[in-house]
């Protein structure tokens, strides 16, 4: 393991690493201990209890962060014809044509945050599945990212205002940005609980026993605060 640098070890001597503190009091401890020199992003961790192999526990669902991400969010449109032109009128960033698909298929291009797709371009979606899926990125009916050409406005506007899509890795783990370091201290906190409040909900019926079994805060370079779930 790589040495801690001086500034990380002197913000963990702050608080208590084998304490869990309420999500209000550990987003102040985050957000103090973020002195790096940038604009460090605050992200909230979860071990969940589910087993990713059944598939009435997956977690995944998307929220709105009442104050948004603190970050341009860059957004790619699978579409065509009038839909890519409804697309560009709401403001996305790129329409993926033939040429961006063979780009992210035959590169690995992946140079936007979000990507939303119209039914009729799922099966040219499909060929990039296997690049777009480990980062997040593929379009989905259950996330709202695959939707009808009269909704594309709507759901380019929710992602660019602040909408986060979340859910579970293979290892049952779940990782979910909820701002920025220097965002006021009270906005901080309601985007943070906002996003537990949303990770609680979708507790699947069918698990047996700890939902959440270990819930840390922390920031781009800073000590992680676990967080008493």
């Amino acid at each position: 393991m790589a040495a801690r640098g001086k500034r990380y070890i002197e913000a963990a001597k702050k608080f208590d690493k084998t304490q869990e503190y309420p999500l209000d009091e550990a987003i102040a401890l985050v957000k103090e201990m973020a002195t790096a020199k940038f604009d460090e992003t605050v992200e909230m961790h979860f071990r969940l209890g589910i087993d990713p192999r059944h598939a009435d526990q997956q977690v995944r669902s998307t929220v709105m962060l009442p104050h948004g991400l603190g970050k341009k969010v860059t957004i790619l449109v699978f579409a065509e014809g009038d839909a890519a032109k409804a697309a560009e009128d709401a403001g996305a960033d790129i329409i993926a044509d033939d040429e961006i698909i063979a780009r992210i298929q035959n590169e690995g291009w992946l140079d936007f945050d979000a990507a939303v797709a119209v039914p009729q371009m799922m099966g040219k979606v499909g060929r990039i599945a296997r690049i777009l899926g480990p980062r997040g990125l593929m379009p989905n009916p259950k996330a709202g990212t695959v939707v009808q050409p009269d909704d594309i406005g709507r759901v380019i506007e929710e992602l660019k205002a602040g909408r986060v899509e979340f859910r579970n890795d293979k290892t049952a783990n779940l990782h979910f940005p909820v701002g920025k370091a220097s965002f006021d201290l009270e906005k901080l906190q309601e985007n943070a609980q906002t996003a537990f409040d949303a990770v609680k909900a979708q507790e699947p019926s069918s698990l047996k026993g700890v939902y959440i079994r270990k819930m840390v805060v922390t920031s781009t370079m800073g000590p992680g605060v676990r967080v008493s779930a």
